[in-house]
């Protein structure tokens, strides 16, 4: 069968992804009385007279919404939110498999920022997180920020934030590979959206001094005229210090690092020329990168990077958002702030040591089992060490529930496997 169509089989066969399972079983008159009525009103009562009981009685502490519109879904752009239904239930997969994280598509039909900030705001009392998903901007930072205004349990834009903390990682081993400081390169973005402002703010963050944004109408800098919004208008304010004018040619010049979060064939080789010896590419666009890497690699790069699976180094979301909210959740975070996201980019990046180091394993596999744990950890002890954490356990014990969580997922899984082969 064709790819589009084992697709479809494989959708229309499993009708979606994901279902509902009980924890618990219910097979006599005992589990009933415990499970519904009359046991299940004691946590009632219990979290009717200390609301902040809810997370040891129910599950919501392990729970996620992935909310959207469906207005920036993937490379289909605006498709509404049923027809980006099984993009959230993939994500509600990968929250699973990888992060032992009950997550749920919440898919909603407006385009209101006050509407869905309203909506998500209601629904706070059965999440315990809330992950913003394929929301376009720049409605996606008004959103983000107003949900942190209104709500205390962790927000995460995935696009936005889980795409910085993923680069910054194989930014860090790229530049090691490299041996190059990220205080001393110059680094172009192609793209001016939410991912790449969230992706420029948390560079500058690591340490990054020489940023620069290139957008349809060329590089961005303080007080250019045109075309422009709050948000492109306060990363100007932080990058291309020198208003340098001009396309992407022009940024490119004498330029370490091109970071594509833009369109397929938006980086030629003849642009390519004018980069500084031993560059990186991280060509992100999807399906089509900006540059296919061997044509990157034959213009001098030294490392390249691409969203897809089938090159080496892929740029994958999935590294970063399981083992953030399992860490969050697992301490009780009241927010993901800067340094829990900083935290999540180093310790991905210490996954690989100096003598693996390659240029074509710069980043962990997307399967690497080793990285949420990991992750959960570092998170888990940057929230505490903010000060945002409000359980107290330790980073260790945040490993171990997730690599327990995510085994029992796979105990699971085996058995699905076993019942489709017959076993």
């Amino acid at each position: 069968m064709q790819s589009r169509d084992r697709a479809l089989h494989y959708h229309e066969e499993h009708r979606g992804k994901i279902q509902v399972l009980s924890k618990v079983p219910v097979r006599s008159q005992e589990d009933l009385a415990l499970a519904y009525t009359p046991g299940v009103a004691e946590p009632c009562r219990e979290i009717e007279a200390n609301p902040s009981l809810v997370n040891r009685y129910t599950n919501r502490a392990n729970t996620v919404a992935i909310v959207t519109d469906g207005t920036a879904v993937l490379g289909l752009g605006d498709i509404g939110p049923m027809a980006g239904l099984p993009v959230m239930e993939g994500k509600s997969v990968l929250f699973k498999m990888f992060g032992g994280v009950d997550a749920f598509p919440i898919c909603l039909d407006t385009k209101d920022p006050d509407k869905i900030v309203e909506t998500v705001r209601l629904l706070q009392p059965s999440f315990g997180g809330i992950n913003l998903e394929d929301v376009s901007a720049p409605r996606a930072f008004m959103i983000e920020e107003k949900l942190r205004e209104t709500l205390s349990i962790p927000i995460f834009n995935d696009d936005q934030h889980g795409t910085a903390v993923v680069v910054g990682a194989a930014l860090t081993n790229a530049l090691r590979f490299a041996g190059k400081s990220i205080a001393q390169v110059r680094i172009v973005f192609n793209g001016a959206g939410a991912a790449a402002i969230a992706t420029a703010r948390h560079l500058l963050a690591m340490g990054a001094l020489d940023i620069s944004l290139v957008d349809r109408q060329g590089l961005i800098y303080e007080g250019r005229a045109g075309d422009s919004n709050p948000y492109k208008e306060a990363i100007a304010r932080l990058t291309n210090r020198e208003a340098r004018r001009g396309g992407l040619d022009q940024a490119l010049k004498g330029a370490d690092v091109f970071i594509g979060v833009s369109v397929a064939g938006a980086l030629s080789m003849e642009m390519m020329k004018d980069m500084n010896r031993d560059a990186i590419v991280f060509a992100l666009a999807n399906p089509v990168p900006e540059i296919w890497p061997v044509l990157a690699m034959e213009a001098g790069a030294k490392v390249v990077g691409t969203g897809r699976s089938d090159f080496p180094n892929q740029i994958n979301n999935v590294l970063g958002f399981p083992g953030i909210f399992r860490g969050a959740l697992d301490v009780g975070a009241r927010e993901i702030n800067e340094s829990m996201r900083l935290a999540a980019s180093a310790a991905l990046s210490r996954l690989i040591a100096d003598k693996d180091l390659r240029d074509d394993y710069i980043i962990p596999q997307p399967m690497d089992r080793r990285v949420a744990p990991v992750v959960a950890a570092a998170v888990a002890e940057a929230a505490r060490e903010s000060g945002v954490a409000t359980v107290d356990v330790s980073p260790e014990w945040v490993a171990d529930h997730c690599r327990r969580l995510v085994n029992e997922v796979l105990r699971i899984e085996d058995k699905i496997l076993e019942g489709e082969d017959g076993v």
